[in-house]
């Protein structure tokens, strides 16, 4: 069980240093700024991004997250999904061959939302929030609604061709929560908001290449602490945790708003208990941070915070059992 760094979208020589400087050698990157004018990413950029990461001895571990223009008529079933799941394919084999092991994706397509102004917390901090009620009268995202049914079989339509693509490139697929895990939102059905969404996923797509980003924030909007302990409990044990996004919110997944990791609602320490016991042994990510003052744009302060909380939860852990 590990500490990294991510959601970032350039690799810069200060970013390596940050991420050395934190104590971590793992790191993902969000959505990264990468040429993609053919709707796929190239083996030399990719090598590029590798090649950076080894000389600073890190361990380039996810990419985050391909630009939804990449995908948007294979997750609504358009007329360009056959051309789109051709530069999917391309995308997840030049990942393999530079040595990328996984690919963390969505199933989104109006992206995530939340609601202005953000939450204050301690001290002035602020930290988004999401209240399904301000969104009410939300006009459509698209040209129709689609149905939960569609939006199943559109994703099915995308496993089935391309897991077996990821199997032989030796690149791991996994699943992030819809967030906010509410039914619908823009007229589009959301399948991954339930601990029930992620078994079916998981069922009918079973594969040591498949597994989930599982977001502790998200899981926490859809039912607390019991919640995130249950998902755990149901997914570590057969591998099925690629590595964690380590957030958390207060409220639920109508109405919450995101906080510091030391004052949210699920017990963080008896988390790192349990994967521990579990047997654990993948990375976690600061995710969404709040905003704090004369932070930077990425939340250097923020994200440095949770590091050294989510360290000294581990260390904690590991005396307690060694004693």
């Amino acid at each position: 069980m590990r500490v990294g760094l991510g959601q970032f979208n350039e690799l810069t020589d200060e970013m390596c240093q940050f991420i050395k400087q934190m104590g971590c050698d793992d790191f993902l990157m969000n959505t990264p700024k990468l040429p993609g004018d053919e709707g796929h990413w190239k083996v030399d950029d990719l090598a590029a991004l590798k090649a950076k990461a080894d000389a600073y001895d890190l361990r380039l571990m996810a990419l985050e997250n391909v630009p939804i223009p990449f995908y948007l008529d294979i997750m609504l079933g358009g007329p360009e999904k056959e051309a789109q799941l051709a530069n999917m394919i391309t995308t997840v084999r030049n990942m393999g061959q530079v040595g990328i092991p996984i690919l963390g994706y969505h199933w989104i397509p109006v992206g995530v939302w939340r609601t202005q102004e953000p939450e204050t917390l301690r001290g002035g901090a602020r930290g988004t929030r999401f209240d399904l009620q301000a969104h009410a009268e939300a006009p459509l995202n698209f040209d129709r609604v689609y149905s939960e049914q569609q939006m199943w079989d559109n994703y099915c339509w995308y496993l089935e061709r391309l897991l077996p693509v990821a199997e032989r490139a030796g690149v791991r697929l996994a699943l992030h929560p819809d967030d906010p895990p509410v039914p619908a939102l823009g007229g589009v059905a959301r399948l991954f908001g339930t601990f029930e969404g992620f078994k079916k996923a998981m069922d009918t797509f079973d594969s040591p290449n498949h597994g989930l980003d599982f977001c502790m924030g998200c899981w926490s909007e859809m039912g607390g602490h019991d919640n995130v302990m249950r998902g755990f409990d149901a997914f570590v044990p057969d591998g099925k945790i690629a590595y964690i996004h380590f957030r958390d919110v207060r409220g639920t997944r109508e109405c919450f708003h995101e906080c510091f990791i030391d004052e949210g609602q699920v017990d963080t320490y008896a988390v790192v208990q349990r994967l521990k016991q579990l047997g654990f042994d993948g990375f976690m990510i600061p995710d969404h941070v709040p905003a704090t003052v004369g932070d930077s744009g990425w939340h250097h302060r923020g994200r440095a915070h949770c590091v050294g909380f989510m360290q000294a939860m581990i260390q904690a852990v590991d005396r307690q059992e060694a004693a």
